[in-house]
């Protein structure tokens, strides 16, 4: 069974247990502008219960190129912080809150804030296709988003710093070695392969998925303390029976 729903700049079809949502703005690289980020916010929200796993993708030869440059320039304001930044915050911590595996499937360019989105889902594939970067430098800014996100992806400073201070773009081999891609397949196998994993998690108890993806981020920030990391992983169990143990109306999958 699958079912498809068309918004102007991202689509999403969704099959039994899963969803695949693609950015479609090819002629701008698949830029976020204001309403395509609200597009993407209202697809999480409408898979809330309805997808134990997310693909997300890109059309043509981008991913993602990040923020539109454009547009968030004609929108800042003369001083302070512009809002476009922190709904860019509040959109990339929607995917690691929300109930369902996310995983990146990075057909093409990538740049800086698309970076963002690969460094926020839960798994990452990407095609020999594939190449990444960090350009805000260039252009006098800091890559205020993807920065912070590849250094808290755990990679070495110094591999931190060549993405942010050579500009330089990267391939997917490279991403691979660092730790910041899982796999690198051909480009006609990006999507199959991104499928059958997302049918495989698909299949996962729903209490119990969105239980252990919480642990992927509450683990680490007990970074130090082996005690409260092994309590708390004691817990996880514990959740998921309660949570499995509840009347069908009031599951995770219904109401996440």
């Amino acid at each position: 069974m699958k079912s498809n729903i068309s918004m102007e700049t991202v689509q999403v079809v969704q099959h039994d247990g899963w969803a695949c949502i693609r950015i479609v703005r090819e002629n701008k690289r698949n830029a976020l502008d204001r309403a395509t980020r609200q597009a993407l916010m209202a697809a999480f929200d409408q898979l809330r219960g309805k997808a134990r796993a997310i693909v997300l993708t890109g059309s043509g030869a981008s991913f993602c190129a990040g923020l539109d440059l454009k547009e968030r320039a004609a929108e800042r304001p003369e001083a302070g912080l512009d809002d476009a930044g922190a709904e860019w915050v509040a959109l990339n911590l929607a995917i690691r809150e929300h109930p369902a595996a996310f995983i990146a499937a990075v057909n093409g360019v990538t740049l800086g804030g698309g970076l963002t989105l690969v460094n926020f889902c839960d798994l990452a594939l990407a095609s020999t296709a594939a190449s990444f970067g960090c350009p805000e430098l260039a252009f006098a800014t800091y890559a205020s988003a993807s920065g912070p996100s590849t250094q808290l992806s755990g990679i070495a400073r110094k591999r931190v710093a060549w993405l942010l201070l050579s500009g330089e773009r990267l391939d997917a081999a490279t991403l691979q070695e660092w730790g910041l891609l899982n796999e690198v397949v051909a480009p006609d196998a990006l999507l199959p392969r991104a499928a059958e994993l997302a049918q495989r998690i698909a299949a996962y108890d729903p209490h119990a998925l969105s239980q252990v993806k919480k642990t992927l981020d509450r683990v680490p920030a007990l970074a130090g303390d082996w005690g409260q990391a092994m309590e708390y992983g004691r817990t996880v169990n514990e959740d998921i029976r309660r949570l499995r143990a509840r009347p069908a109306t009031h599951t995770q999958e219904t109401n996440p």
